[in-house]
């Protein structure tokens, strides 16, 4: 594991799932981190959990970064507290899957909201912190549905798509800064995403919420002048090449 000491991570969608599994190898790993949700009792359970195992280097910020004074107070905190952002983990989201007559509009503004929106506000938040820095590393997870379609997901593919367009732009405006953006699709894996949809899905053969959040931390630390741009990492019976 990298050593990453006086390095700031930033992890929003930080209270379940991959976001809080990448908080605590970036925890594990010595650096400061901040870590949001929307949920603040989740959030304040992950943060007593890091703590007592030794990082007395933790920020809990409840915000919903859909909101854009949120999302910029969510960054100026955090370089206020740690001086910096270093890493941007972006792993809020919400995924609704069913049959494209039952869409409606709100579905299809929910998922734009809480997939692009987001998105969109925390990268104008901290790309200008991490451009004057000239570092800076950006991991967001479009998963497999941000690279290839699936029935019954059409509103969620138009968000994730448009997700996976803009931080493919990014990555070209800001390569001279040293900002480095990794996209990771991700197939199915066996969060509380899948709670509740009907859809019937095996979830017995799903990747696990750790080999996600270990991808993505891999992704985030490549040494060197490598960038892992792209990421699919599939369960071993939905391959896709």
């Amino acid at each position: 594991m990298p050593e990453l000491e006086g390095k700031t991570c930033l992890i929003v969608g930080a209270g379940r799932g991959i976001g809080r599994g990448v908080a605590e190898l970036f925890s594990g790993a010595g650096a400061n981190v901040a870590i949001s949700s929307r949920t603040e009792p989740e959030l304040l359970e992950l943060e007593y959990k890091l703590t007592t195992a030794g990082n007395a280097n933790v920020l809990a910020l409840a915000a919903d970064a859909s909101i854009e004074s949120d999302a910029r107070s969510l960054v100026e905190q955090t370089v206020s507290k740690f001086g910096a952002v270093d890493y941007l983990i972006q792993a809020a989201g919400l995924g609704v899957l069913k049959p494209f007559g039952e869409l409606n509009i709100g579905d299809l503004d929910d998922l734009l909201n809480a997939n692009v929106r987001t998105s969109f506000n925390l990268f104008k938040a901290a790309l200008p912190v991490m451009a004057e820095k000239k570092f800076g590393r950006v991991v967001a997870f479009p998963g497999i549905l941000g690279k290839a379609p699936m029935m019954q997901a059409a509103g969620y593919c138009a968000a994730k798509y448009a997700l996976t367009g803009m931080v493919k732009c990014l990555a070209q405006e800001y390569k001279r800064y040293g900002i480095r953006f990794s996209l990771m699709h991700l197939g199915g894996v066996d969060s509380t995403f899948w709670d509740n949809v009907t859809m019937k899905v095996d979830r017995s053969k799903m990747l696990s919420v750790g080999a996600a959040a270990q991808a993505a931390f891999f992704a985030a630390t490549q040494p060197g002048e490598g960038v892992m741009a792209e990421v699919v990492l599939m369960p071993e019976s939905h391959q896709l090449i």
